[in-house]
């Protein structure tokens, strides 16, 4: 008989989210047995690799899906976009904490300085925009944003949008303090100290099933020549991506009931050539075309990775049943359950202009592609540009009264007892991974997290504040994690 593996936390998934909450746990508990299972021969490279996501540091500077017009053409409401800085400020000091500790390496290998815009053009979008300043421009997380409707000042900020453009209604918002986030480096990082602290971290390793235990522990069925150890974990956290679904679903807990996910795959236009990166340094993000998902709001954006800079433009969606990029054909099939059928086809009914724009993004040609570029970029060279697949999201099919809701964001699904947690959805995803992994933290250990504020609170100065309510604390923190990242405040 095999010999039983025992470990306090088991997470499954070698992404920026495990790795995370990983750390956190072995900062306020150094003696906690960990065990990490990674199914690809790798970590990060599913979602959290730098070459599947944009790399923004998502603190709703420039991203219009966490503000939403006004029905009645009064200032949008900014409660959304406040709350989602909020988190990437936590992310921010936490990074910081990890800097000084030297659990994470210099600055320069995972975050850098790249502005970030929004650019709309025409009448309404302009109006909207306009307004959308208006609301933004005296929050204290959103200090030092500007707004322009003068192509020539719009054209200092990111001379490429400008150069060539025909007369037309357009404006910007700049603001100097938004990132560009290398959140593989990080996950790397993160689970390279790990390893350090004796968590054992396992690579071309399967979670296959998990089985609970009359006690509440959790048996862990692994995949290939790992089938027959018997591994046990007191708590599971399940941050694998799109694959969390099947995972909860095969754990069998109710609080899984009903919840479904609508996989989008992502392509990008990119292009390296030094003379055209020179001349665009920022992240300009626009509206999402009528019927796209949120995760599909075209921008251009300025990506350093390994040292070195190119620009993305896109993403153009793609149809594709698969939840992970190195995933199954069959996952969305197989994930349909008698409990989240009516949740499925509610959202299919309820979103028909979203599967129409999906036919339309799958029958793109290359020119179509380009045309969409020259709408950001319109002196664009196809010769400069080259189009590749970034990584699968999986957003969030929400069971709701009368069926089901497509769900933008990320949600945290853990049981009753609080032994197994995972993580579903896409954006903001891993700028706000610190504060989605103290959310589950605070689920899975509820009688342990007032014992650990303290720790907690020496990597995280503004805890459980509010910074954007409290002015001089929002200054103090943006300039103090600014300079321990050797970032422009």
């Amino acid at each position: 008989m095999s010999k039983i593996e025992r470990f306090d936390l088991a997470l499954v998934g070698g992404g920026i989210m495990s790795a995370t909450l990983g750390v956190l746990i072995k900062l306020v508990n150094p003696k906690a047995k960990i065990v990490l299972f990674e199914r690809l021969d790798q970590v990060a490279l599913e979602s959290s690799n730098p070459w599947h996501n944009a790399g923004t540091g998502h603190a709703a500077l420039c991203e219009l899906n966490y503000m939403p017009d006004s029905k009645d053409g009064s200032l949008p409401d900014p409660s959304k976009a406040i709350a989602i800085n909020e988190q990437f400020q936590v992310s921010r000091q936490f990074w910081s904490a990890l800097v000084a500790l030297g659990i994470l390496s210099s600055p320069e290998s995972f975050i850098r300085t790249v502005p970030h815009m929004t650019f709309v053009r025409g009448e309404k979008d302009v109006d909207y925009l306009a307004r959308r300043f208006e609301a933004l421009k005296h929050q204290p997380l959103f200090a030092g944003m500007q707004f322009s409707k003068d192509p020539k000042e719009i054209a200092k900020w990111a001379p490429l949008i400008i150069e060539g453009r025909a007369q037309e209604s357009i404006a910007a918002t700049f603001i100097e303090q938004g990132t560009d986030v290398d959140y593989g480096a990080i996950t790397q990082q993160l689970i390279s100290w790990l390893t350090k602290k004796g968590v054992q971290v396992e690579t071309s390793v399967e979670v296959n099933n998990l089985y609970q235990y009359q006690d509440g522990a959790w048996q862990l069925s692994l995949s290939g020549e790992h089938y027959q150890r018997i591994v046990r974990a007191d708590r599971v956290f399940v941050g694998a991506g799109g694959w969390a679904l099947k995972l909860l679903q095969k754990a069998g807990i109710p609080e899984i009931n009903g919840y479904g996910t609508f996989p989008v795959s992502g392509h990008f236009l990119r292009t390296d050539n030094p003379e055209v990166v020179a001349k665009h340094q920022a992240k300009v993000y626009s509206q999402a075309q009528v019927g796209a998902p949120p995760m599909s709001v075209p921008h251009l954006d300025t990506r350093v990775v390994d040292g070195k800079t190119s620009l993305l433009f896109g993403p153009f969606a793609g149809l594709n049943p698969k939840f992970l990029k190195y995933g199954s054909l069959l996952d969305l099939p197989l994930s349909i359950r008698p409990r989240n059928i009516i949740p499925y086809l509610s959202v299919a009914l309820k979103n028909f202009d979203l599967v129409t724009y999906l036919i339309k993004e799958v029958t793109k040609s290359r020119k179509q592609k380009i045309d969409g570029l020259r709408g950001f970029v319109p002196n664009a060279d196809p010769a400069d540009w080259t189009l590749y697949e970034a990584g699968q999201r999986a957003q969030v099919i929400k069971p709701a009264k009368g069926g089901g809701v497509l769900q933008f964001g990320t949600e945290v699904i853990a049981s009753r007892d609080g032994t197994i947690s995972g993580l579903l959805g896409a954006s903001p995803g891993a700028s706000v991974s610190v504060s989605v992994m103290l959310d589950v933290m605070s689920k899975m250990y509820p009688n342990q997290m007032a014992g650990w504020v303290k720790e907690l609170g020496e990597v995280i100065p503004a805890l459980g504040k509010n910074l954007n309510n409290d002015p001089k604390l929002a200054k103090k923190i943006l300039a103090d994690t600014a300079k321990a990242l050797k970032l422009k405040a």
